[in-house]
């Protein structure tokens, strides 16, 4: 399985890879890109998961492939070594090399798809963009099957794209939590401000003048507002202990496939206040809050409600943490092993590509 360390990527592969060790696979992790930190790696110390590292580049900081053919030579050799049965990648590039195993494509995001949503194609046309986005449609077509995390980014990729086969969607998970007896009068987010599309701007505009603190998790810059608390980037863990004791949750996202970190606060009890944008729509319709993620004064007010109305809040609370139950990593694991079985299954040669559905 591949993976890269920059965003939820890293967290959904150790979640999946270690589900998948416990339930009695032999799992490798390649990593694409930045190594890992030492607190990445953290997250695979309780499992049976063997991580190897590569420098190789991240597809879409390589737009032009200056480092395909460094990959063609460490990838298959790895494959030679290792022997899979099947290839799992978490990013397109890959899938248009020459694998001997059945290979599966997992789209968690895409260029193409951010810039739509956020407004800013210009440069798409670009020569090294235009390679990019045949790449990615070439991989689409070159793998076995390829998966998205929601419907609504599935729709995107079969509209930017037009695969060939009609993919599958399989919902991101994360393991339950237990509901907090008490929460913190805090406001929580976590996104990187260099990131468009996370849109933390919003929020930090909507902070001022609320009657509970703001903390944001992730990389700042020296024109980060005052009016949030910026606590950089924090281990998993960390996160996942300030999400424990947040009341609220706030997503102003203009672009997320999926948002693993919304799913995470839910499973912590948090109250959901999400951009209103067609994913979190699809997965949090009934367990959250919706705000146009470009009116910050509309979220100012949202905020101020929830933060005066206990009652409503901790009915959001609970109705977040129920819905998270819907999105298990037990459910997950199962889907991919569905999968994977139907890849490996003596009769697939003899079906038409795209007759695999798996949907969780």
């Amino acid at each position: 399985m591949t993976t890269d360390t920059v965003g939820g990527v890293w967290t959904y592969s150790c979640a999946l890879a270690s589900s998948l060790a416990a339930s009695g696979a032999d799992v490798t992790l390649v990593t694409i890109g930045p190594p890992a930190r030492a607190d990445q790696r953290e997250m695979l110390s309780d499992s049976q998961v063997d991580l190897i590292e590569t420098d190789l580049a991240l597809e879409w900081q390589d737009p032009e492939g200056r480092d395909l053919p460094k990959a063609r030579r460490v990838l298959p050799s790895l494959e030679a070594r290792l022997k899979p049965d099947i290839v799992h990648l978490n990013s397109f590039r890959e899938a248009t090399l020459p694998w001997r195993a059945p290979t599966v494509v997992v789209a968690h995001s895409c260029v193409n798809s951010w810039a739509l949503a956020c407004r800013d194609t210009a440069w798409l046309g670009e020569p090294r963009w235009a390679r990019y986005t045949e790449r990615v449609a070439a991989a689409l077509d070159g793998t076995q099957v390829w998966v998205c995390p929601s419907q609504s980014f599935h729709d995107d990729i079969m509209e930017i794209y037009h695969p060939r086969s009609p993919g599958a969607v399989i919902w991101n998970g994360t393991s339950a939590g237990t509901l907090p007896s008490r929460k913190r009068e805090v406001i929580f987010a976590a996104g990187r401000l260099w990131d468009r599309a996370k849109n933390i701007e919003v929020l930090s505009a909507a902070a001022r003048g609320l009657d509970w603190p703001v903390q944001v998790a992730g990389p700042a810059n020296a024109d980060a507002s005052t009016d949030v608390t910026w606590l950089g980037q924090l281990p998993h863990s960390a996160l996942r202990g300030h999400l424990a004791h947040a009341a609220i949750f706030v997503s102003p996202a203009l672009y997320e496939p999926f948002g693993l970190t919304v799913l995470e606060a839910a499973a912590a009890g948090c109250a959901l206040v999400l951009s209103d944008i067609p994913t979190f729509r699809e997965l949090w319709t009934g367990a959250a809050l919706f705000f146009d993620p470009r009116d910050g004064q509309a979220l100012h007010q949202t905020l101020t409600a929830l933060c005066a109305d206990e009652t409503g809040r901790a009915s959001l609370q609970h109705a977040a943490y129920e819905h998270s139950l819907t999105y298990s990593l037990a459910r997950t694991t199962s889907a991919y092993l569905k999968l994977y079985e139907g890849l490996l299954a003596p009769n697939r040669a003899k079906s038409p590509l795209g007759q695999i559905e798996v949907r969780a």
